[in-house]
């Protein structure tokens, strides 16, 4: 019969202390801190806080409309269709063939696609395996900012060391004499980022001639990140590192297809490197992801084929409809995005508080949610700066731009 002292026996200190070691044991474990990089990404967390003030979310760099119905046809139909199984390591042979057709054509470079071209989930897992296949404990990458933030984590998880060169205000210009001071015996690599995320700037010709003359004497591998290569406005043109041969020899270049295709939770991407680069780089792909959704391979083959609609177009009626909106409230724009899905603003007429703490505070009391640009510089750095997402229905701008007129100026 089971009593007191009974009781008393079975849960005693020593049967107790026994029972909870193994979790005393875990959670005094000490696990591995890969990168400097704390909490939440700012996307994340600002999303979250949209949902929780039901406020209109322009933080996170995703489109609120439909896809072309062409496209979510042809997803359905190859799923129907059985190509439902694993793909080449590679990519889909018809679909590397389509990207290097995509690029002669807007280009005129020549791309081979079974030793250059290799198709993966997403943009920014590419970046982290280029990264993973180059970097070594000690190296140092140059990382102009304000920047995406996977950047220095993917630098770090590796072992390297990211050396920051901010860009120059206002226009977002690079500073060349700052990178080329940058660079030590143990630069691996230099990141960038055209067009450029937040700021919608954007190379010229001119800066990836500079870029070639500071690393030519070197072994300096470059990272083009080119995810919004086709959203370039007002008749400007992108230029990539696959046009210069000089650079094009010693880069990897990065691409998404969902800032294209506004598919953005697909996550499809790939790699444009030279040969021995690529096979670097699948050497880590293979045993990461191995393989990439089949279905959205053979659909973005087809569409990729087929599709000869100038894609920016779009995109820059929705920014220029946004600007029109926006000169109306107490934000100041200091130049349009010349690309990307992204515009930045000031508010140094409303607030004086951090860009985090003003972000936060527009989405509680104003119903818009944004991203501060501090989140773009490894130090925090602050210049009252917010970055709005334009890729957008219309009417989801102009009921964000309702609740900013709201807003006056600080007194």
């Amino acid at each position: 019969m089971l009593n007191e002292h009974n009781v008393d026996s079975i849960l005693s200190t020593k049967t107790i202390g026994a029972m909870l070691a193994p979790f005393f044991m875990f959670v005094s474990m000490q696990l591995p801190q890969k990168h400097s990089a704390t909490g939440t990404t700012i996307f994340t967390v600002m999303s979250a806080l949209a949902q929780q003030y039901n406020a209109i979310n322009l933080s996170q760099g995703f489109p609120d409309f439909h896809i072309d119905e062409r496209l979510s046809q042809a997803l359905g139909d190859a799923a129907a269709n059985g190509y439902n199984q694993y793909a080449p390591m590679a990519g889909l042979p018809q679909l590397r063939q389509a990207i290097a057709a995509s690029f002669a054509r807007r280009y005129g470079v020549q791309v081979d696609p079974d030793s250059e071209i290799t198709v993966t989930p997403g943009a920014t897992y590419a970046i982290y395996t280029a990264f993973t296949a180059i970097l070594s404990p000690g190296d140092e990458v140059i990382v102009i900012e304000p920047a995406y933030d996977s950047y220095i984590p993917n630098i770090e998880m590796n072992g390297a060391r990211a050396v920051v060169v901010p860009l120059l205000s206002p226009g977002f210009g690079v500073d060349w004499q700052a990178v080329q001071d940058a660079i030590t015996t143990r630069t691996k690599a230099i990141i960038i980022n055209t067009p450029h995320n937040p700021t919608g700037a954007i190379w010229s010709r001119a800066d990836w001639d500079q870029l070639a003359a500071i690393v030519r004497h070197t072994d300096i591998i470059i990272l083009a990140d080119e995810v919004y290569e086709q959203l370039v406005y007002d008749g400007e043109r992108h230029y990539t590192v696959l046009e210069h041969e000089e650079l094009r020899a010693r880069s990897f270049a990065l691409y998404s297809f969902g800032k294209v295709y506004n598919n953005t939770g697909w996550k499809m991407g790939y790699c444009i490197a030279p040969p021995v680069f690529t096979q670097a780089f699948r050497r880590i792909h293979q045993f990461l992801c191995f393989t990439v959704n089949t279905p959205a391979q053979y659909a973005l083959a087809q569409h990729l084929s087929n599709d000869s609609a100038p894609i920016h177009e779009l995109m820059q009626r929705k920014r220029d409809y946004f600007l029109g909106l926006l000169a109306d409230t107490q934000f100041t724009v200091h130049e349009p995005a010349r690309g990307s899905y992204f515009q930045v603003a000031s508010y140094e007429r409303i607030s004086n508080l951090p860009d985090k703490e003003f972000a936060e505070w527009l989405t509680r009391e104003h119903g818009v949610a944004t991203i501060p640009v501090s989140a773009f510089y490894s130090n925090g750095k602050e210049d009252k700066l917010i970055r709005f997402c334009f890729a957008k229905k219309e009417e989801t701008l102009a009921a964000s731009v309702e609740r900013l007129k709201k807003i006056g100026v600080a007194q």
